[in-house]
């Protein structure tokens, strides 16, 4: 197995025993496993690693009491054992599944026993539970093998199991329009917002101190779109960020004027530009949106409770939000997705109740649920001693709410992906009525077809399904690098697409 390093776990906080629990593992290459398994169980600690090999990055680490000692594997005997401070756990290597989802089986059913809790996901880590689904379903297993391996091998309960499934389902009847080999999707990375909220862990800049510059961006940008010009017609095409209508309309539309004279997209089966800050959004940029053939747009709530978005720092109103959603049908959008997230800081059940009847009276064509994830990089792991991770709430519940919200504005879920240190451990999942789900997101998520990825912090994929490889070509982040390097971006996306 590969060396992995020990995390910087982002906040800089004293490491105390109540704070960090420590688990040493005789191999490395676990480290991921173990830390996502345990901190689900326990949210509001940090988990450290140590693995042989591995240098500890805190000293103090070593000095701090060991809550779990993982012995993978006994050559001698065959079985593997976890200490959990004066018990032992013994279990026996599955050949047929082997050490690695032996151990997790294992580790998730211990976690289980001493905190008597158990996981919706069971031991999954993995971003995407329906590619197991989906896997299986192209080798022709029924959906009850299915079920069976899920809740068995992974201990997913029966309705994540059968979500999973259903979804895949769902996906492989839109990617039938795709050729995973042959065609290619088109994604254009716009950096910037007009503030930055505080989960957010993207790479984005306030427009306002580029606004001066974006022609140096866009600049950078054309060189990109006109390569990309030369492997042909996407089949769909997505302008996501930060947000791209913090580009004010003289940029808004240079951009989107460039891309359509270079690319066909009006044969693309969609063409999506997030709009997601309704603070971003005027009739003006909607109009220039409409003229170049944008077919689907997110306006993006969040919540709309503004004590709420007060907290997290994004700088709207759900009036705005209103505002910006009945802006866009009058100008003739007929897609519309909102976005809105479960376990921000401080809301209630009642609090995500109100924000769903909001978001039902508006009645978009999709609605995309998250579950709150605290990102490493984001303002609120700084802030989380703060703030409380015990005010971060998501529930079966308010999960469920969300579910019916959907199911009565007669929408279907058709894609999921799962990120780490979710609240409640639960899920990102897309909803949308028949017709109007979003294929770009299905195609990034389950890795199908490759993607020409272009702007700063922008990653192109080459995927090839047999046999089945990803490759991948990243963007410099920092925008100054990626105008400084453009050439070199350049020639990194010609040699992986073999230009």
């Amino acid at each position: 197995m590969e060396k992995s390093k020990e995390p910087n776990m982002g906040n800089p906080i004293k490491l105390t025993e109540d704070k960090v629990m420590i688990v040493r593992v005789d191999i490395p290459g676990l480290q991921y496993d173990i830390n996502a398994i345990v901190k689900a169980f326990y949210p509001d600690k940090q988990i450290r690693v140590i693995e042989p090999g591995v240098p500890v990055s805190a000293p103090e680490l070593l000095e701090l009491p060991v809550f779990m000692n993982i012995r993978t594997v006994d050559e001698e005997t065959g079985k593997g054992r976890i200490d959990v401070f004066d018990k032992t756990y013994e279990y026996e290597i599955d050949r047929g599944m082997g050490v690695k989802n032996s151990f997790k089986l294992k580790l998730y059913d211990v976690m289980c026993e001493i905190t008597g809790k158990t996981l919706p996901w069971g031991n999954l880590t993995g971003v995407r539970p329906t590619k197991i689904a989906m896997t299986r379903i192209r080798e022709g297993k029924s959906d009850d093998e299915i079920m069976s391996y899920m809740t068995g091998h992974h201990k997913v309960s029966r309705e994540k199991a059968e979500l999973a499934i259903n979804i895949a389902h769902h996906e492989e009847k839109l990617l039938s329009k795709i050729d995973p080999d042959q065609g290619f999707s088109l994604y254009i990375n716009i950096p910037f917002c007009p503030t930055k909220c505080l989960y957010c862990s993207f790479a984005s800049f306030p427009y306002s101190l580029w606004e001066k510059r974006m022609d140096e961006y866009l600049a950078a940008l054309f060189k990109e779109i006109d390569l990309a010009a030369g492997i042909g017609s996407p089949d769909t095409v997505y302008i996501g960020g930060g947000t791209p209508t913090s580009l004010d309309e003289k940029y808004l539309d240079k951009l989107l004027g460039f891309l359509t004279d270079r690319i066909d997209v009006a044969g693309s089966l969609e063409f999506t530009c997030e709009a997601g800050r309704p603070d971003s959004i005027n009739r003006t940029k909607l109009d220039i949106l409409k003229k170049y053939g944008v077919t689907r747009i997110s306006v993006n709530p969040q919540t709309m409770q503004q004590k709420t978005l007060d907290i997290i720092g994004r700088k709207t109103t759900p009036d705005q939000v209103i505002r910006a959603y009945h802006e866009a049908r009058e100008a003739g959008f007929d897609n519309i997705n909102m976005d809105m997230i479960l376990g921000l800081p401080g809301e209630e059940i009642c609090d995500v109740e109100d924000t769903l009847k909001k978001i039902s009276d508006l009645g978009p064509d999709s609605l995309t649920v998250h579950s709150l994830a605290v990102k490493r990089a984001s303002a609120l792991n700084q802030r989380l001693d703060e703030i409380g991770i015990e005010s971060l709430k998501n529930t079966d519940e308010t999960m469920k709410l969300a579910a019916d919200t959907a199911k009565s504005l007669g929408m279907e879920p058709y894609y999921l992906y799962r990120q780490k240190n979710m609240s409640g451990n639960f899920e990102n999942i897309g909803y949308s009525v028949p017709g109007k789900e979003g294929i770009y997101n299905i195609l990034i998520m389950e890795e199908v077809q490759s993607i020409v990825a272009l702007g700063a912090g922008a990653i192109s994929k080459k995927v090839v399904s047999s046999p089945a490889s990803i490759t991948r070509a990243e963007n410099p982040k920092d925008v100054d690098n990626y105008i400084s390097r453009i050439d070199e971006m350049i020639q990194r996306k010609k040699e992986l697409f073999a230009l």
